[in-house]
């Protein structure tokens, strides 16, 4: 934060009567205020007031400013020694659609802050159950799915606490129906569920997780070392950095509640057709949640969290295979920015520059380690890993290149029966690199661009079919977009029109090459 924020003066008394309060006693803005704010503010209607108390100095200073970066509005604040009081519209005050009542009565009693959530570990983890086969030149997508508005409006009212689980739920039900009835029709031969219940590809677990909240990367721009520089590279990525969420730990990692065994289950319900369901991989979730411009953390070092992480994935993932997962696919786009992100300057992936981030051979030591302790004593022919260069906006200008050369150590080694892999795009490089990796792994070839509206021609795709055959073999190769429609909720690279369309014509010349 930048001193001389806001100079207004304390007040003797708010003008208007809050809808809702908390005592964030001694906490900075750094140090753990913005989440405690976040979270009594996210259900709020427009125009609700927040009453933060505090007896910490600089919060003088720093709440003024996070509410000019995230478009709040402090609308008064007062002062009666070390305690501080301050009122805070979510939104503008003026979109408030009725008027707030004058405050004539005391100030509300503080409400203490929730404590940290035990954590819970399963003494086991159930095994794998059977699942049907995929075979040799199956068609799928990598994940996401364009959601309809409608869902968009659900996963923000159910993130802000505006609406319930079991509505928010039932929504998604059909949403996920949706984008099922679609990759039917395109002729897909393994299913996902279009990531509908997800507002990122990553950052959903930290809605899940106990111990992590969920919090704007506007809010960010507040705890980082130089925000304005911040805010620039979020305009400059293309990221609607209000609707983008973060997460955030606060206390030790755990696995309450399913993180996408859930998801699993309905889609399961739906069809008997072979089903994938994405994960964050380790090393990505671990380099987003790691956050060391945090004024106070949970976990001393990345390391000590990245234990946490490995341990709540690892209980998903035989939680997946055990409810008839197909194929379990961990996604580590971040993977592509360790070897060619300038030095971590380009936050790429939401922010995984953020944390610590070493030279790029301890940087993939680490990320191959994590993998191999999630993945430890699980049949690799049910799991996959997926790489791209990033898939959060339309413009290729602004997504990473490079080849796979600096990755194939890393691919060759990697405890997984799959990699699924951009490889349509000239920032990818040449294919023939993947003939070094190992005759028992296959490889999904990304034969499509999510990016490019434009539906690629039947003989371009048969072109990259044909040649992928030639290179691998047809019994190792399966076909996919280079990456998902809908990485992001808010800020999908394709309509919905376009990704089935895309997924028909991949199964079209996979179709037309068989029969000729």
């Amino acid at each position: 934060m930048s001193p001389g924020a806001d100079t207004r003066d304390p007040v003797e008394r708010h003008p208007l009567a809050p809808d809702a309060g908390f005592d964030g006693g001694d906490l900075d803005c750094g140090g753990g205020l913005l989440l405690l704010i976040r979270r009594h503010i996210d259900p709020l209607a427009p125009g609700g007031l927040l009453e933060i108390h505090s007896t910490e100095p600089t919060v003088e200073v720093e709440l003024p400013a996070w509410c000019r970066l995230t478009g709040n509005e402090l609308v008064s604040w007062t002062k009666d020694g070390d305690q501080r009081s301050y009122l805070v519209s979510k939104g503008p005050l003026a979109a408030r659609t009725e008027a707030p009542p004058p405050s004539t009565a005391p100030n509300p009693a503080p409400l203490a802050a929730a404590p940290p959530i035990e954590v819970h570990i399963p003494a086991a983890l159930p095994a794998p159950a059977p699942a049907p086969a995929i075979a040799p030149l199956s068609v799928m997508g990598i994940g996401s799915w364009p959601r309809p508005r409608w869902m968009l409006q659900a996963l923000h009212d159910h993130l802000e606490g505006r609406l319930a689980a079991d509505a928010f739920h039932e929504t998604a039900d059909d949403a996920v129906r949706l984008a099922l009835d679609a990759q039917r029709r395109a002729g897909g031969d393994v299913v996902t569920d279009g990531e509908q219940r997800r507002d990122n590809y990553a950052s959903f677990v930290g809605g899940l997780l106990d111990n992590c909240q969920l919090i704007p990367l506007s809010d960010l721009t507040a705890m980082v070392d130089d925000p304005d520089e911040f805010h620039r590279e979020l305009r400059a990525l293309d990221v609607p950095a209000e609707d983008v969420r973060h997460p955030v730990v606060h206390g030790p990692l755990g696995r309450s509640r399913p993180l996408a065994a859930h998801e699993l289950a309905f889609v399961r319900s739906c069809t008997e057709a072979p089903v994938k369901v994405a994960l964050p991989g380790p090393y990505l979730l671990t380099r987003t949640m790691w956050l060391n411009c945090l004024r106070e953390r949970p976990y001393e070092t990345r390391d000590d969290l990245a234990v946490d992480v490995v341990r709540v994935l690892r209980e998903e993932v035989h939680a997946l295979l055990a409810g008839g997962a197909a194929l379990v696919q961990f996604d580590e786009p971040v993977l592509t920015e360790v070897v060619y992100g300038e030095g971590g300057a380009k936050r790429s992936f939401m922010c995984g520059a953020l944390g610590e981030k070493l030279a790029p051979e301890r940087e993939l030591a680490f990320a191959a380690d994590l993998l191999r302790q999630v993945v430890r004593g699980l049949p690799a022919e049910r799991l996959g890993l997926h790489v791209c260069r990033g898939n959060w906006t339309p413009d290729e200008s602004a997504a990473l290149s490079g080849d796979y050369r600096p990755l194939l150590g890393f691919l060759r080694d990697a405890p997984v029966g799959t990699v699924f892999l951009e490889l349509c795009t000239p920032r990818a490089g040449e294919m023939e690199l993947l003939r070094e990796l190992p005759q028992e792994k296959r490889i999904g070839v990304g034969v499509v661009n999510p990016k490019d509206p434009a539906v690629e021609s039947p003989g371009e795709l048969r072109a990259r079919i044909a040649r992928a055959v030639g290179l691998f073999g047809e019994e190792r190769v399966l076909l996919t977009p280079d990456c998902g429609f809908a990485t992001f909720a808010d800020n999908p690279v394709a309509p919905t029109r376009a990704a089935e369309a895309k997924l028909a014509a991949v199964v079209q010349a996979r179709d037309s090459l068989r029969s000729a």
